[in-house]
């Protein structure tokens, strides 16, 4: 999950697996899987990076030890 912010200033948190794509159009939208669609503060490259650290946090989790 990673958290992101609305044009409006209020914090959401998303389940990064379900972003299907990032657009910026001049703001970031980003779509899921399920169609629905979020405008948020953040930059495409940011949303990237938070998913990126997100993943290797799961990974992380689940290697053995």
């Amino acid at each position: 999950m990673i958290s992101v912010t609305r044009l409006n200033d209020t914090k959401l948190i998303v389940n990064a697996e379900l972003i299907r794509y990032i657009e910026t159009t001049p703001d970031t939208i980003i779509t899921l899987t399920t169609d629905d669609r979020i405008m948020v503060k953040e930059s495409a490259d940011e949303i990237v990076r938070k998913c990126i650290t997100y993943g290797r946090l799961l990974r992380r989790l689940i290697e053995p030890s």
